[in-house]
This record gives C-alpha cells, sequence and structure tokens, in this order.
C-alpha cells in the first residue's frame, strides 16, 4: 500500500498537495515550521524538523512511508541532503519536485555568485539601497556592509532585533506582479537586487521590474545537493509514484 511523506513549502508543493488530495492518496505534508501561518493544506499536515536523516529515517520506518516527494525551496540544501540520506536509510525511493532555475534574458544585469558570502561582497562599497529579496535566514552576512539601506520582504513580522542597521521590512505573501515590485522598487529607491536562483513565477517578478528599471542584480546560484531524480512538473510526479524506478 503507497503511503507518501511530501516536504512542502513551495507553490509546487502545494499543488501537489491539491492533486494528491484529489485522486484519495494517502498522504502526509510536512512543513519545517519556519512561517508563523503556512498555507493550509488538503492533506494530513505536520510541522517541525525530524531530527537529521536518523530522525526522518525513524519517521518513515514509523509511518510506513513508502515514498517521498522532496518539494522544498531549491535553498532548503539541508532538508534535501537529510531526505535522501533519510531514504537511503529507509530503503525508501525518493524524488524531488523542482521548479527550473531563472536564466538571465536580454536587458538583465546580473552578477552570479555561489553563495550568500559572495552576495555581501559584491554589493558595492559606497552606500546603496538593497532590495535584499532572499527571506530572513541569513542576514547577518550582510552585516559586513552596515552601510547600505537594506528592504526585506517577509512573511512573518520579525520576532527579534534584525541583524542590519538600516532596514525597512514590508510584509506581505506573494505571488507578486512586476507591476507592483516596479512600484515598490520605486518607492524605496532601490538601486540593487540580491535575489536566491529560486525559479518559478511567483517570485520572478522582481526581476522583471529589476530589468525594466534597470538594476543589476546579484543573483545566488542553488546550493548543491546528492544526486536524486528530479521531476518538473505535478504530473510527472504522479507518474513516478506509479513507476518509482523510472
Amino acid at each position: 500500500m503507497t503511503r507518501i511523506l511530501l516536504l512542502g513549502g513551495t507553490t509546487e508543493a502545494s499543488a501537489l498537495a491539491k492533486t494528491l488530495a484529489e485522486t484519495g492518496a494517502d498522504a502526509v505534508f510536512s512543513y519545517a515550521g519556519r512561517t508563523a501561518k503556512p498555507v493550509s493544506q488538503p492533506l494530513p499536515t505536520r510541522v517541525g524538523g525530524f531530527g537529521g536523516a536518523e530522525g526522518l529515517a525513524a519517521y518513515l520506518q514509523a509511518e510506513g512511508i513508502t515514498h517521498v516527494v522532496d518539494a522544498t525551496h531549491p535553498f532548503a540544501a539541508r532538508m534535501s541532503r537529510n531526505a535522501v540520506h533519510a531514504c537511503e536509510l529507509a530503503e525508501v525511493p525518493v524524488c524531488a519536485l523542482e521548479r527550473p532555475a531563472w536564466q538571465a534574458g536580454e536587458g538583465d544585469q546580473w552578477v552570479h555568485v555561489e553563495s550568500i558570502e559572495e552576495a555581501a561582497e559584491a554589493l558595492p562599497g559606497a552606500a546603496a539601497r538593497v532590495f535584499l529579496a532572499i527571506g530572513k535566514q541569513s542576514l547577518a552576512q550582510f552585516a559586513a556592509k552596515p552601510q547600505h539601506h537594506y528592504l526585506l520582504r517577509l512573511v512573518d513580522e520579525p520576532e527579534a532585533d534584525l541583524p542590519l542597521p538600516h532596514t525597512t521590512v514590508e510584509i506581505a505573501r506573494g505571488p507578486f506582479d512586476a507591476a507592483g515590485d516596479t512600484a515598490l522598487m520605486q518607492r524605496h529607491g532601490i538601486t540593487h537586487v540580491v535575489a536566491k536562483n529560486a525559479g518559478g513565477t511567483g517570485a520572478a517578478a522582481k526581476l522583471t521590474a529589476a530589468r525594466s528599471l534597470g538594476l543589476p542584480v546579484i543573483m545566488i546560484g542553488r546550493p548543491q545537493v546528492p544526486a536524486r531524480p528530479v521531476k518538473g512538473s505535478v504530473a510527472a510526479v504522479m507518474a513516478w509514484l506509479s513507476h518509482p524506478a523510472a
């Protein structure tokens, strides 16, 4: 009997959860718990970590999980690594539902970097106004450039003081559109954008806005994760669940 663990938190995960619910699949949706009010799902839901790869492997065995789908954010590398390792330990097949990375197009002014630290180093020495579109987990690295004013767009109000001396916080949940992001950047006088290459359509508006305004984008490349089957659509994952060796 098939029982699925869906590691979620993305738009793609929510779309897969809807399809699984509609087909009557026995599935559990798992959130990491970093958002105070996550999007409700049509599946039984658990929130929080598993205690590393070993803890996840124990969960898979205890709950009779037969398939794991990793539909976490492309930058949730630790969770993806743990998922691969846990599935090896528990001998459970795993696949990823992953959106394609963004590609620079005509008119884009992208500076490609490989890490948060490199992104901070790539910012200019002179004071700038930076749209720091990377969430709230990796802000401390930018404390090395305290001369800049940083615009943050977060889903939840910060629970603690931010590690950056000059910040403006906008609370909003995507998806966003290009007109809105253009207006946002103009309103705050943004001169630089820092983004993670998350891919997908829900967060791409800031890139369109930056292109139209002629702003440079410091684009952080995706972290490396262990090899596993990667599917690009809900339909492809559903086919894999029927034939996980494919």
